[in-house]
């Protein structure tokens, strides 16, 4: 049994959504076709979609034209509910997830070593919404009620945890989880968190469990009580001067999950040298920087965005072992566009997730 109904004389499927049909539309109930199950396609049935600050990014394309009608969602997690003749990964009645991506070329060298995010491949990556498809046709999101998948780039979600607060996994998750690891965050690190949002505290969360001494970075003390309980071992104000320099030359590792326009220039000077400050957040206008806290402690600024397969599939192993989920608040789906705007006044603790039941 799915929540789609099956076309039979094309064997697409037609399933609820909800869709923006123009940029910065409200987003309603409609319906989507998802593509015939091929060899090696499983169906999906979507429990639950997490809402990213990308997704309102994309609804009004602030990172470029989209295309509509938009269906947005890219941290899901549901139960296969059917599978193509070819697949030998799953079965029916597995717990999945799939995050920011559906397809990659799969030749090109990052696709070989499991480094899908960054493809280079003649047609890239395929994004799970507001991309095209290997067959030409728009990609549709999670905030729907079944999703057709290669095998290949569904994601095991280990039973240890619930499907709700995981979700968000998919993406805020391994956003966080990726440039952690990469630059190893660890017993005898300090690492910084800059920003305590939907990104930051699963920052605070992982590098916590990862055995850092970690500090969050946020431009007041409101959620202080908040960031020490998730696992933050000190808090500091960017909005008091003395963070700076009583805290310069400290840090091995910072993240910065933030888009807002920041003076990265003084946050390079917190790194000891050879730290790096990573980039996680979007901000919509290019970001500037001094070269000289570079210069002056051979520090680094880099970027990071989401992982690959392999990776990603490491993090939720990670966070099963350690009971690590996500903070989330659950909403019906009529409550998308309420959501939207309290995550732009920051009202959310920390991720709103969609009951896609509801859809």
């Amino acid at each position: 049994m799915t929540n789609g109904t099956t076309d039979t004389t094309s064997t697409t499927r037609t399933v609820a959504a909800y869709a923006a049909q123009h940029p910065d539309a409200p987003l309603a109930k409609t319906t989507v076709t998802r593509r015939a199950v091929g060899e090696h396609d499983i169906v999906i049935d979507i429990k639950f979609s997490g809402i990213c600050h990308s997704d309102i990014h994309q609804v009004g394309e602030d990172w470029g034209t989209g295309i509509f009608p938009m269906v947005p969602g890219h941290e899901i997690a549901g139960v296969v509910s059917e599978v193509g003749p070819g697949v030998t990964r799953w079965k029916v009645g597995d717990r999945v997830g799939v995050g920011c991506f559906v397809d990659s070329c799969r030749e090109c060298d990052n696709c070989r070593a499991g480094l899908q995010q960054y493809c280079t491949g003649e047609d890239g990556l395929v994004f799970t919404y507001n991309g095209t498809g290997r067959d030409g046709l728009p990609t549709y999101g999670g905030y729907s009620s079944e999703l057709v998948i290669d095998e290949a780039y569904a994601l095991s979600i280990p039973d240890s945890l619930p499907l709700d607060a995981a979700a968000p996994l998919l993406c805020a998750g391994i956003t966080l989880y990726s440039p952690l690891a990469h630059w190893g965050a660890g017993p005898g690190k300090k690492v910084a968190i800059v920003g305590l949002g939907g990104l930051g505290h699963m920052g605070v969360k992982l590098a916590h469990a990862m055995g850092a001494e970690v500090t969050v970075l946020s431009q007041s003390l409101r959620k202080r009580e908040d960031g020490l309980k998730l696992g933050a071992d000190h808090y500091r104000a960017t909005s008091d001067p003395a963070t700076f320099s009583e805290l310069a030359g400290s840090f091995d590792l910072i993240v910065n999950t933030v888009s807002a326009d920041l003076d990265l220039s003084a946050y390079l000077g917190l790194l000891r040298t050879d730290g790096t400050l990573v980039q996680v957040g979007m901000p919509e206008k290019p970001i500037t920087v001094h070269p000289y806290p570079m210069a002056l402690g051979r520090r680094s600024l880099s970027g990071s965005m989401i992982g690959g397969l392999p990776e990603t599939q490491e993090m939720l192993d990670f966070c099963g072992e350690h009971g690590i989920t996500s903070e989330i608040e659950l909403i019906r789906a009529d409550e998308i566009n309420e959501a939207y705007q309290r995550v732009l006044a920051g009202d959310v603790r920390f991720r709103f997730v969609i009951d896609a039941s509801t859809i």
